[in-house]
């Protein structure tokens, strides 16, 4: 690889006797790794019948749940199980940012970097549908692709936001029990998976990226509550932007502190079967905590009376929380405690639907947080029939007229209609793959 020279004289500086091991990585292809989703499956059942042949289990120290593995296949996203949301992709070296966040107390979390959203997907798991999540993202186009990939895992408990850390730090000081700031930085530890990025790197940039992430680290400081943690990640191997933008955190909040060695991770690719990735956790202790206003639920009777019932027919029991109904029409199952937000919104909680003024129509988010016990209209099909529910065709089957959710055993993929013994497709045409 075509590494700048610049770079390799810091690395070099800096690892001494292990720089011919950390550039001997670099000969390696990158490392693969999935995430099994436990809100959506029992680890168990995923290992005992995989899509594809599972590696060895990835631990760091102090992990808890082991539900992250290593993988060879070069096609994992383009998998029905990838489409379902039975695992999500990611960089082995990243999951250790879930170690620091595993053991502490999540009822208001925010991710405030989230895009394209695996940090996110670990702390929902880690939350088990309880509590608030609100994950953001700067960048609308991200945003985006973070809001599908929330859709996709079915987190219930998850708005997503389009704003900037001032804006939010604005709006909820001392609100969080955790923010994650997953930090843009110089990309040093992703060259081998990302190249692209290594034309761009410079130590002028790298100065550019350590000021930036001081500005957003100072807004997260703001929003942590009293006895709260913020957790500060890169995948960057430079000091300026890892242990010395923590230790000039620290002297510019002294409410804040880190207990230690146990709260610091620095991953190297010669180390571990990965790339680089920097965390640290620091605790405030001081402060105050403050609440912020709950969302306003707007009751729209004709609204709620054509979604009773279409939920008659097709819910086991009623869903439970909240609805609201948006001056658009669309309607939301609240997360309990849900605060206003009061910035851009893509998603707040699970899409039930839409209501047009005359009839409800459902959500494909809404068949994708469904367990299949929770939904009266459940149709299987089998893997060629999967391929073509994908592809954006029709499927004949002889089920009553009307709204069901189709999948494969009993993992949900999308909704469909049953008219006269065809089912109409009708999943996203952005979501449809061609085989």
């Amino acid at each position: 690889m075509n590494l700048p020279e610049k770079f390799l004289k810091r690395m070099q500086e800096r690892l001494g006797g292990e720089y011919p091991a950390f550039l001997a990585s670099y000969e390696r292809p990158p490392y693969k790794a999935l995430r099994v989703n436990t809100l959506k499956t029992e680890l168990v059942e995923f290992i005992d019948d995989p899509p594809f042949p599972l590696g060895e289990q990835i631990e760091f120290p102090e992990c808890e749940e082991i539900n992250q593995f290593y993988i060879e296949e070069e096609k994992a996203g383009s998998y029905r199980e990838h489409f379902a949301g039975l695992y999500y992709l990611q960089e082995p070296s990243a999951m250790c940012v879930g170690e620091l966040t595993a053991p502490l107390r999540k009822e208001r979390v925010l991710d405030l970097c989230a895009a394209p959203g695996g940090k996110t997907v670990q702390l929902a798991m880690q939350m088990k549908g309880d509590g608030i999540l609100i994950s953001n993202e700067i960048d609308a186009g991200r945003a985006k692709i973070l809001s599908q990939n929330v859709e996709r895992m079915g987190i219930g408990n998850c708005a997503v936001t389009n704003a900037t850390p001032a804006q939010l730090a604005q709006k909820f000081p001392a609100y969080f029990d955790l923010v994650l700031a997953d930090a843009p930085c110089s990309g040093e530890g992703m060259f081998k998976k990302e190249p692209e990025a290594i034309p761009h790197w410079s130590e002028n940039n790298v100065s550019l990226c350590a000021a930036r992430q001081r500005e957003i680290l100072d807004c997260a400081a703001d929003m942590v509550a009293d006895g709260g943690c913020l957790v500060y990640s890169t995948c960057t191997f430079s000091e300026e932007e890892d242990e010395w933008q923590a230790r000039a955190f620290l002297k510019r909040h002294p409410d804040f502190r880190m207990d230690g060695e146990s709260d610091e991770y620095k991953i190297y690719p010669h180390k571990f079967k990965g790339e680089g990735h920097y965390c640290v956790r620091f605790e405030r202790c001081g402060g105050e905590t403050r609440n912020a206003k709950p969302y306003p639920v707007r009751r729209n009777a004709q609204a709620n009376k054509a979604f009773a019932e279409f939920a008659k027919n097709f819910f086991t029991a009623p869903p439970e929380g909240e609805i609201t109904t948006l001056d658009d029409g669309r309607m939301y199952r609240l997360p309990a405690g849900m605060p206003v937000l009061g910035v851009r919104t893509l998603r707040l909680g699970v899409e039930l639907g839409e209501f047009d003024g005359n009839i409800f129509k459902p959500a494909h988010a809404l068949a994708m947080s469904l367990k299949r016990e929770e939904g009266k209209r459940f149709v299987s099909l089998s893997g060629e029939e999967c391929e073509r529910y994908l592809s954006g065709e029709t499927i004949e089957k002889e089920i009553a007229n009307g709204w069901c959710v189709v999948g494969f055993g009993k993992y949900p993929l999308g909704l469909a209609k049953a008219v006269n013994g065809i089912l109409k497709n009708h999943l996203p045409k952005g979501l449809r793959r061609l085989f």
